[in-house]
């Protein structure tokens, strides 16, 4: 395989995980765990596929599976910030929830518990050329969102408020900061941004699968702790763990090693990546703490 087309497959596997841990990295750091990526994610993508199947339109899909996001995101928001509940509790509640919503919906819209038929999509089928990959204007916002929300957080009034009500939330509400609605925009942000990561899975590949993000929500969480919290760095992250995908791919098709060790080499090195900051890295000082 050349290094052009690992490359390439590399930035294919990498566009949902960068628009997971921008999402990831927007509500960390104001202060909320996001733990409910990956059921933001698999919200985003059933949405994206019931918009798409009952109108024709991939960019009605793009809109209801936004949608999704940020029903969910609210769910959080409210539980986490109203009503000061767990918040890890919370995210494992609502990734169990949105697993079984979908699952409700996907036999009751299109009376299957596997997946829904196939409907209009952004670019060409998996495997299909570079030029009709290129025209999914996904790609290009995956491969932008990282830079952009680096801007919106270091240089922007709205990013110094997310960092101040993550780091200490009483100082920012001391001068004036209204710090749970900053979080409730963070939180909704987090759930969009999540969203067309899920998004973008789905109208790639042209239909929903039942629990098709199957873990990736997870991974790009790891992307944002093993970036310290840094758009930029969590981006790298995401490159380097759909690398390791790649490779698992490449190394499954030929069969050099058995496939049971083959399919664990992203996982391992997500275990490995993470162990190696967990202690060195500081998380934003009011992570997961709710304010009076």
């Amino acid at each position: 395989m050349s290094l052009l087309l690992f490359l390439a497959q590399t930035l294919r596997i990498a566009i949902p995980y960068l628009f997971a841990a921008a999402g990831g990295a927007l509500a960390e750091r104001a202060g909320v765990v996001s733990l409910t990526l990956e059921g933001f994610m698999l919200g985003g993508a059933f949405g994206a596929v019931l918009g798409s199947h009952y109108t024709g339109s991939a960019w009605i899909g793009l809109v209801t599976g936004v949608a999704w996001g940020l029903m969910l995101a609210l769910i959080h928001a409210v539980c986490s910030i109203r009503y000061k509940a767990d918040q890890i509790v919370v995210g494992v509640a609502i990734n169990l929830f949105t697993v079984g919503i979908t699952r409700f919906f996907l036999q009751l819209a299109f009376e299957s518990s596997s997946n829904s038929p196939r409907v209009a999509g952004f670019g060409g089928d998996a495997g299909s050329s570079a030029a009709a990959f290129l025209t999914n204007p996904l790609v290009w916002m995956g491969i932008v969102v990282m830079p952009a929300l680096w801007w919106v957080v270091q240089k922007t009034t709205f990013g110094l408020r997310v960092r101040a009500v993550g780091e200490h939330p009483q100082a920012a509400a001391s001068v004036g900061v209204p710090v749970n609605r900053v979080r409730y925009v963070a939180v909704l942000g987090s759930g969009a941004l999540a969203a067309l990561g899920g998004v973008y899975l789905a109208l790639d590949q042209h239909q929903f699968t039942d629990s098709m993000t199957a873990g990736r929500g997870f991974i790009a969480l790891a992307a944002v702790i093993f970036g310290r919290w840094d758009p930029l760095r969590a981006g790298l992250a995401c490159l380097l763990f759909a690398a390791a995908e790649t490779l698992q791919i490449q190394l499954q098709a030929a069969q050099l090693i058995p496939s049971q060790f083959v399919a664990m080499i992203p996982y391992v090195l997500t275990i490995v990546a993470v162990a190696g900051v967990v202690g060195r890295s500081t998380p934003p000082a009011a992570l997961g703490r709710t304010t009076d």
